[in-house]
């Protein structure tokens, strides 16, 4: 008994040394890691002291952290340096619409200084935009004409043309109502000869990249890659309706069969009832078209070029043809003046509806503000057509046009017929 109580106060002495062992050791440990984090912060603070006086007690130029870029070009134009014909021919408009068009976006684009750094001006933005689409300058040659960077410059010309397409385009390019619709009629009938005309239609090609995805889609027929406008202009030139965006190698009748301007004529609610006794025909308001386009109630084709065609159905087709090269005419004067849309460009596929719609807005704010066209820009801005005058319109819409809409359309076309050959 007295050996076995020996035995348990000994072990508990050994289990006593050893846990004070071990107390100890972590007390050592603990010590050790506290006067080495002293030690560490003893040595950044005086890391910290060395560099200061370093700071203070240096006397080396100190590195520039941006490029420095002169605007002084930007400067002295804006002041009105330069006369009239040099604002026409570096932005495709006078001084006065181009401070108009700034007045305009500046709500919309307008950035504040900074810090770091001065922003850029409105005025700034609206001309490296304007320049860039009217000339197809690349980005480089923006740079440096207006002191910015190359990635700025691009993310500029972008914004501004997003704001144009979001925020002017739906107060410059659409459809007349009113006393606007009355004295478009009137324009079309007094200048082209041709009564309750609206508009003309017509789609044109912008070259684009290679898509990566359905690229075959974009290959026209004069084998470039491409997506396609469809246009519709008043009797000046002036677009009235655009849609924008489907793949080149589409027919015009596709195109214009999935817009909204069909969908709305189909409905009945394009224009108002106006309609006016021809021939003991109720003709109604209508869009003149070329032969790849349906014959319908409110949009008039030529009548099919073919050896058994009448004189009446010749000069008939003859008169529609002159009336409707405004549409023709209009595409040619809107690359002819912004010159990015007769080259490929170069950004992104999604991009490329943004930048037409604001070129297409442009070009309106300047035909109504009076900065015609110069013949030098239309000549080197001839439009690329879609599809050729044939009559491949029957193979798409043939299935979509009932009887009755065929039989109106018909006699429509032959009451204007008879009414211009009797002129």
């Amino acid at each position: 008994m007295v050996a076995a109580q020996i035995i348990v106060l000994f072990c508990m002495v050994v289990y006593l040394q050893k846990l004070k062992i071990k107390n100890r050791q972590r007390r050592d440990a603990s010590r050790r890691k506290f006067l080495m984090m002293i030690r560490r912060e003893r040595k950044r603070r005086m890391t910290n002291r060395l560099r200061l006086v370093y700071l203070m007690n240096s006397s080396g130029s100190r590195t520039c952290w941006c490029i420095h870029r002169t605007k002084q070009w930007w400067l002295a134009a804006s002041s009105g340096l330069f006369g009239p014909s040099w604002w026409r021919e570096n932005l495709r408009m006078s001084y006065e619409t181009f401070t108009m068009l700034v007045n305009q976006l500046r709500p919309y684009i307008f950035k504040r200084d900074t810090q770091l750094r001065t922003a850029v001006t409105v005025e700034e933005r609206v001309a490296i935009t304007v320049w860039r689409l009217a000339t197809n300058v690349e980005y480089r040659t923006l740079s440096a004409l207006f002191g910015v960077g190359i990635s700025t410059v691009c993310t500029i010309v972008m914004e501004t043309c997003t704001v144009i397409s979001q925020h002017l385009l739906q107060h410059y390019v659409k459809i007349p109502t009113g006393s606007k619709l009355r004295e478009t009629v009137d324009g079309f009938k007094t200048r082209w000869g041709f009564p309750q005309v609206v508009g003309a239609i017509d789609g044109s090609h912008i070259p684009v990249l290679r898509p990566s995805e359905c690229a075959t889609d974009y290959y026209n027929r004069k084998c470039f890659y491409s997506i396609i406008i469809q246009g519709v202009v008043d009797y000046q030139g002036q677009f009235i309706d655009t849609y924008i965006g489907w793949p080149g190698k589409l027919h015009d009748a596709r195109v214009f069969y999935n817009s909204s301007f069909y969908n709305k004529g189909r409905q009945g609610t394009l224009f108002p009832s106006m309609s006016v006794r021809i021939e003991q025909t109720d003709i109604p308001l209508l869009i003149l078209g070329d032969p790849a386009y349906p014959l319908l109630p409110w949009l008039m084709k030529p009548y099919p070029d073919s050896p058994s065609a009448t004189t009446e159905e010749k000069h008939y087709n003859y008169r529609q043809s002159r009336a409707r090269m405004v549409v023709e005419n209009a595409f040619g004067r809107l690359k002819g003046r912004w010159r990015c849309l007769l080259k490929r460009m170069d950004c992104h596929l999604t991009n490329v509806p943004v930048i037409v719609a604001a070129c297409v807005t442009l070009h309106n704010i300047c035909e109504r503000f009076g900065d015609n066209c110069q013949e030098d820009w239309i000549d080197s801005g001839m439009d690329i057509s879609t599809t050729p005058p044939t009559q491949a319109s029957s193979l798409i819409l043939n299935s979509s046009s009932t009887t009755a809409t065929q039989s109106r359309a018909q006699s429509i076309r032959h009451a204007l017929t008879i009414h211009l050959n009797k002129q």
